[in-house]
């Protein structure tokens, strides 16, 4: 993919002290165009600048929108890594095949990824569980009313300068267990990482809030009695020394966090169970002492270890409320492959030069 570069006039200052997370954003951002019959053109790294939309943009009415996240890391001698960028490629394909979107090579995507990071290396942040996080999105731009695949999409990848995702860090959270609203259901689009999905997990996250709790462990769609996943994060859950987690598959997103913690506990022995947990059996195990640690994994937050868990008025705490040996090793052995401080035995990382 040719891609040209349209230099910005004037650069922003760069944020000092704490980052929060997707609070700043970088100089520039790529973008590239697909439309029906012509396919990907003008690629660019053009500077960070707003949308321009007519008011009949397709995914302003039928949202036709997908998006992933991925992070770059400065190391201590100076290189930069990505971490499985080409995980999130795979997905976003298969994210944009099941909305009728068109789909960007693997090879492109992570071109377009490394090419915006090579850009605005000077942009990631050094400080302690720091990050360059990159936004890569597409979205429906047909100037149309009328329910049907676009006929024109537009790609674009902007970058953010992060701290922790969550205000805690890597300290437990308490997750309240939603029991009335569903988050995916079989055949839909739950494996999917698009708009839609998120925004209908809104009104059980303010739910969630209001009772204290940072995040809401969704069931499936059907029974209402099998976990599946966090808002935004998988979940894992150690019971009896043993690791069980949701299987990805048509209501669970395939987290690159995810696989990489399934290959990394394999590799340590660990028997890692992928089933669909009722939450019955959950709660009991919490409640008689089985129930060992648990943890969220995601891009963003990386690894969050989960003191509490609440459902339908019963709460059971998980390790004192206290993070486990072994969640620590995991985030201690991901989070030192990514900035390079660990050997990458998995070959996981990619460097930007």
């Amino acid at each position: 993919m040719e891609i040209r570069f349209e230099k910005a006039d004037h650069l922003k200052e760069k944020p000092t002290g704490t980052l929060g997370f997707g609070k700043y954003y970088t100089d520039y951002m790529f973008v590239a165009d697909w439309d029906a019959g012509q396919g990907w053109h003008d690629a660019r790294i053009t500077p960070y600048a707003p949308i321009m939309m007519d008011p009949a943009t397709m995914v302003l009415h039928y949202a036709q929108e997908t998006f992933e996240g991925l992070k770059a890391y400065k190391t201590d001698d100076g290189r930069v890594l990505m971490f499985r960028p080409e995980m999130n490629a795979r997905r976003f394909i298969n994210s944009n095949k099941r909305l009728s979107m068109a789909t960007l090579p693997e090879e492109d995507f992570v071109q377009a990824c490394e090419s915006l990071v090579r850009v605005e290396k000077d942009w990631i942040p050094t400080g302690d569980g720091e990050s360059l996080y990159i936004r890569p999105y597409m979205f429906a731009t047909e100037k149309a009313v009328g329910v049907h695949p676009s006929r024109s999409y537009k790609f674009i990848i902007i970058c953010s300068p992060v701290g922790a995702y969550y205000p805690e860090g890597v300290s437990p959270v308490k997750i309240y267990i939603e029991d009335e609203y569903t988050r995916a259901t079989v055949g839909g689009t739950g494996f999917t990482k698009c708009g839609g999905n998120y925004a209908g997990s809104l009104k059980a996250q303010e739910k969630a809030e209001e009772l204290g709790y940072t995040q809401v462990l969704w069931l499936d769609g059907v029974h209402r009695q099998y976990v599946e996943e966090v808002g935004s994060m998988n979940v894992m859950f150690k019971i009896d020394g043993k690791i069980i987690t949701a299987p990805a598959g048509e209501t669970v997103l395939p987290g690159v966090t995810r696989d990489s913690m399934i290959q990394l506990l394999k590799s340590w022995g660990y028997e890692v169970i992928e089933k669909h947990l009722d939450v019955n059996e959950l709660m009991e195990a919490g409640k008689n002492g089985k129930l060992e640690e648990a943890w969220g994994t995601g891009t963003a937050a990386v690894i969050s270890p989960i003191g509490e868990l609440y459902y339908k008025g019963e709460k059971v705490t998980i390790n004192g409320f206290k993070t486990g040996e072994l969640t620590h090793k995991l985030y201690d052995t991901l989070t030192g492959i990514q900035w390079g401080r660990l050997e990458d035995k998995f070959h996981w990382t990619v460097e930007v030069k």
